[in-house]
C-alpha cells in the first residue's frame, strides 16, 4: 500500500475507499502495516479489551510490538476487564499499556455533579470519564485505531478504514470495518487468545458495569445504557457535550 501521510487539514476522503480486502484478515493487517509505517509512534490504539480488542492486540503486535495503547479507565469497569488487561500485559510484554484515568475521582465527580451521575446523565458522566481523557491522550498524536466494525450498529455501518474524526480533530483509523462477530471469535479462538470471561456470560459489549448488562445473543449495542436513548459513549460521535 502506498504510505500517504495524512492530517486532519488534508483529510478529503478515505484513501482505501477502493481497496478490496483479500487476505483472511479482510484488509486489517494490510491497514495496520500502513497505519505504523506512515505514523510510526505517534498512533495510539485506544482499546476497550473487548473480543475485537482482543483481535487488534494480536494483529498490531505483529506489525509493531512496541505499540502505545490507552485504556480508558473510569475506575468503574467490570474486575474481569482489570484482569484480562494484566493478561494482555503478560503475553504482550512490549506493548506500551497505558491506564488513562480522568482528572476527576469518582468521589469528586460526586462532589460537584451528585452521586450515581450514570444514572441521570449517562452522557455527562461519559463525557468527564471517557471523551476528555481520551482528548488529553490524542493531544500531539496524528492518528489512532479503533476497533469499530460496520456490523456493530446503523451508526458504525458507514464507518471506512480512514475517517477524519470531527470529535477529536485527528485521523481515525479502523483495520476491522469488513468483520463479523464470528469472525472475531474465529480469530480469537484460532489462535487462543485470551478474553473478557463476561463475554460467555452474555455480554457482547462490555463497557463501565453500571452501565453495561447481560443480553445474550441480542444486538451488540442493546446492553449499553439500558433505559436511555443511547448506544454510544461519545467517542465516535461529532456532537459534545
Amino acid at each position: 500500500m502506498e504510505q500517504t501521510r495524512l492530517t486532519y487539514e488534508q483529510f478529503t476522503s478515505d484513501p482505501f475507499a477502493a481497496f478490496v480486502p483479500e487476505d483472511e484478515t479482510k484488509g486489517a493487517l494490510e491497514i495496520l502495516q500502513w497505519a505504523y509505517g506512515t505514523y510510526g509512534k505517534s498512533v495510539v490504539y485506544a482499546c476497550s479489551f473487548g473480543a475485537e480488542g482482543m483481535v487488534l492486540i494480536d494483529l498490531i503486535s505483529k506489525v509493531r510490538e512496541d505499540a502505545d495503547i490507552v485504556f480508558l479507565d473510569t475506575d468503574l469497569h467490570f474486575p474481569q476487564t482489570y484482569e484480562l488487561i494484566e493478561k494482555v500485559k503478560k503475553k504482550y510484554p512490549a506493548l506500551n499499556i497505558q491506564m488513562k484515568k480522568p482528572s476527576l475521582t469518582l468521589d469528586e465527580q460526586a462532589a460537584q455533579y451528585g452521586s450515581a451521575l450514570w444514572k441521570r446523565d449517562p452522557d455527562q458522566c461519559c463525557y468527564i470519564r471517557k471523551i476528555k481523557p481520551l482528548e488529553e491522550t490524542l493531544q500531539g498524536a496524528a492518528a489512532w485505531i479503533s476497533g469499530l466494525r460496520r456490523e456493530q450498529s446503523p451508526t458504525r455501518a458507514k464507518t471506512n478504514f480512514v475517517n477524519k474524526d470531527e470529535r477529536f480533530h485527528s485521523i481515525k483509523i479502523c483495520p476491522l470495518i469488513h468483520w463479523t462477530w464470528d469472525d472475531v471469535w474465529n480469530y480469537i479462538r484460532s489462535n487462543n487468545l485470551p478474553y473478557n470471561e463476561l463475554h460467555d456470560q452474555g455480554y457482547p459489549s462490555i463497557g463501565c458495569f453500571p452501565c453495561t448488562r447481560a443480553v445474550g445473543n441480542s444486538d451488540s449495542r442493546a446492553g449499553r445504557w439500558a433505559g436511555f436513548n443511547k448506544t454510544e459513549c461519545g467517542l465516535h460521535t461529532v456532537q459534545k457535550k
